[in-house]
């Protein structure tokens, strides 16, 4: 099986290794707790399966099973933190950590580009800026941004989004977008667009009074609704995305450069026994 610096989920190390065993000889999970030094017969399998986190002792124990030392121990905890930490910021740290590892270690983690990219507001509005002002100068590019970027972060991005190939530079030395789709593991995609979503937010809170009405969109409803009627409503916005990217993909001019964000959220916590029948 892969090395652990190839992983950026420890619960996948843990059961791509039980796996493993189980393919080639008689291992139970009875076995694999043992192995690790806990007493209950079941605990690695509910950790394999998120049922059960590993605190800073059980943490040790199992690196200690798995004879990590240096840089694999140190990014094996990286792992753990990364994945059990309850704030971004704590997240944002670890999976720091794990990334210094990796690259100290020559070690490409998978979905780092598409991490940097979903990030940071700048890459994606310079990914349509650029092939939009050809021959502009970053310092051009970053002076049409309405939110104060620096002609080097606009530079940094175009540089990294050619060597991740979401922008391709062309011929006469202007730059196009290319279809490449980034991906990446759960966590980490969903640390990084969570990320983004907080930045387009707050950038949708500045818009009320940074643009006149005919500038901007923005309406709201308050409603109370069942799971059901949840689950309808989801939908819809699922398809009025499509619809928008649709046109998008349709229009073969770029006039300025927009921000939809779709924005369903609780106001108040689940009413028990709202749906009983009575």
């Amino acid at each position: 099986m892969a090395p652990i610096l190839q992983y950026q989920d420890f619960r996948r190390y843990l059961q791509d290794f039980y796996d493993w065993k189980k393919r080639t000889s008689a291992f139970s999970w009875r076995d694999y707790s043992k192995m690790a030094g806990f007493t209950s017969p079941v605990f690695m399998k509910q950790v394999c399966e998120g049922k059960a986190n590993l605190g800073k002792k059980a943490t040790v124990k199992v690196a200690d099973a798995f004879n990590f030392i240096g840089i694999e121990r140190e990014y094996f905890f990286s792992l753990v933190m990364f994945a059990q930490a309850k704030t971004d910021d704590k997240k944002r740290f670890a999976y720091a950590e794990m990334q210094s590892i990796a690259k100290a270690s020559k070690v490409n983690l998978i979905g780092v580009d598409a991490y940097k990219y979903y990030d940071s507001w700048v890459h994606p509005v310079v990914r349509e800026l650029a092939p939009a002002m050809p021959g502009a100068m970053p310092k051009e590019i970053a002076g049409k941004c309405v939110h104060e970027v620096s002609a080097k972060e606009v530079r940094d991005s175009i540089n990294f989004q050619v060597r991740a190939g979401i922008l391709k530079k062309t011929d006469d030395g202007n730059y196009s977008q290319t279809d490449k789709l980034l991906g990446g593991d759960t966590q980490s995609m969903s640390l990084a667009v969570r990320s983004m979503n907080r930045q387009m937010a707050t950038f949708a809170v500045d818009a009320l009074d940074r643009f006149a009405a005919d500038e901007r969109y923005v309406a709201g409803v308050t409603m109370g609704v069942s799971n059901d009627a949840i689950a309808k409503v989801v939908e819809v916005l699922k398809k009025c995305r499509e619809q928008v990217l649709e046109i998008v993909a349709n229009d073969d001019k770029v006039d300025q450069v927009l921000r939809l964000n779709l924005q369903l959220f609780p106001l108040t916590q689940k009413i028990e026994g709202a749906n009983d029948e009575k």
